[in-house]
């Protein structure tokens, strides 16, 4: 029998606070953290930050605004680091005005502006950074609280020893290497993942004068569709498409593939080969829409796929079971919540068969506890961004960018009062988090109920 070596010297290291993940949410966490003058360091599997928002180049900040009926006009009501980093974006040029999305708004970024922000926020609130690195172990004491983890990079092994562990991989990762209860998805199967990609060469002012403000592409380019998939000669299983100017002259950010199995299953991005079967179709896929829309939508005759994601985008995998589950009727009933530390108004998306099926709150909001983000059992973790316990449903629409910043922003700030006050963060009161978030410039507003749910 063989035996595993690896020869090269582990390296020890110690922080206050280890984030595990880069995009929306343990930037913002990593970030707010150290603000508060606590040592963080962050570890990203990437060479770069951005997760779904720029790995999977879903290319939106979703969820700033309130959905309406009419010509309604943009409203904000999310507000704090995802503000902030917005205005940043809008600095570097990197931001789209409002582009209308059904019934809401939302903004187009660069993705590699994103990095740059994303850079020089991490750099200037001293967070130490770890890039091209995973996470391939945790540290556990007395069976069930996290301590740190081991990771690898090109260097070798490194042991990171942390007073607390947030969670911001995306799909749990921590969580399930501790051993702690999660769920994946509904009774395990998920949304399936898409294959978001960039076209340039667009002439977008003849584009938008002949389709319109709307970035859900109407019926007249989804009867094209359905026609050209029938005839055989394309291969365009999703019929209704999302397709978004951006802040770069002639490109359109294109949410158009829908990747299911070769047997028709849902693909479980937390399965090896699902994932290698969802990267290689999503990539044939993407190939098959461009060229139908170079064929048949106007202003795109002389257009070319200039980028896809590096990683299929990923809608759900697992999500920690909390010690409380943000319920779909949470959403449908624009619940708000004592210890509500997040605001959403985006619409409850669901992407099975070939038209996205969309559920809004219109001139409303629901709000997320904190206490979805606290693992029911197991000490020394927070979870941040799309990992967060909630039901399917619900889920589909607390994923989005604009959410997972405000997540990392109250898991941050949560963090360093665990830290500073020696305290776990299950002890932490909500509704005073919810104050500390509102003195940082998050606009909660005073709450409408005295505590979450039983």
């Amino acid at each position: 029998m063989a035996t595993v070596v690896d020869a090269r010297p582990m390296r020890d290291m110690r922080c206050d606070v280890l984030v595990v993940g880069g995009g929306a949410a343990g930037v913002a966490a990593a970030v707010t953290c150290a603000r508060q003058g606590i040592r963080v360091t962050l570890v990203e599997r990437y060479g770069f930050c951005g997760g779904g928002a720029v790995a999977g180049l879903s290319g939106t900040v979703c969820g700033l605004y309130l959905a309406s009926e009419g010509d309604n006009r943009p409203e904000q009501v999310v507000h704090g680091f995802g503000a902030e980093f917005v205005r940043r974006l809008e600095q570097r040029d990197g931001l789209t005005p409002p582009v209308r999305y059904g019934k809401t708004f939302t903004r187009v970024h660069d993705p590699l502006v994103w990095r740059e922000v994303a850079d020089a926020m991490l750099r200037d609130s001293g967070v130490q950074v770890f890039l091209h690195t995973v996470v391939t172990d945790v540290l556990l004491e007395d069976a069930e609280r996290v301590s740190g983890v081991l990771a690898y990079n090109k260097q070798g092994k490194i042991r990171i020893e942390a007073d607390l562990t947030i969670d911001a991989s995306g799909d749990a990762d921590v969580v399930a290497m501790a051993g702690l209860p999660y769920t994946i998805g509904q009774n395990g199967s998920v949304q399936n993942p898409t294959m978001i990609f960039r076209l340039q060469g667009v002439n977008v002012e003849r584009f938008l004068q002949k389709y319109g403000l709307d970035s859900i592409m109407g019926e007249e380019v989804s009867a094209l569709i359905r026609e050209a998939n029938a005839t055989k000669e394309y291969v365009l299983p999703r019929a209704k498409v999302f397709l978004f100017p951006t802040p770069r002259d002639n490109e359109l950010l294109c949410n158009a593939t829908r990747i299911v199995g070769r047997d028709g299953r849902e693909l479980n991005p937390m399965i090896a080969e699902d994932l290698v079967e969802a990267e290689i179709e999503g990539r044939a896929q993407v190939r098959q829409y461009a060229r139908f829309f170079r064929a048949h939508v106007t202003g795109c005759e002389l257009s070319y796929v200039n980028d896809t994601g590096v990683q299929v985008g990923i809608r759900q995998s697992r999500q920690v079971k909390g010690v409380y589950t943000l319920a779909n009727e949470d959403v449908t009933r624009a619940r708000k919540f004592g210890t509500g530390i997040a605001r959403s108004p985006w619409p409850i998306e669901l992407h099975s068969g070939e038209k996205p099926r969309l559920v809004w709150t219109l001139d409303d909001f629901y709000e997320i506890p904190y206490e979805c983000f606290v693992p029911a059992t197991g000490e020394g973790l927070l979870v941040a961004g799309r990992c967060l316990s909630a039901e399917h449903e619900a889920m589909a629409s607390a994923r989005v960018t604009a959410q997972c910043f405000s997540y990392g922003h109250a898991v941050g700030h949560a963090a360093a009062i665990a830290v500073r006050e020696r305290t776990m963060p299950r002890r932490i009161p909500g509704a005073y988090l919810r104050d500390v978030l509102n003195r940082d410039g998050a606009g909660l507003g005073m709450s409408k109920m005295a505590s979450v749910p039983a």
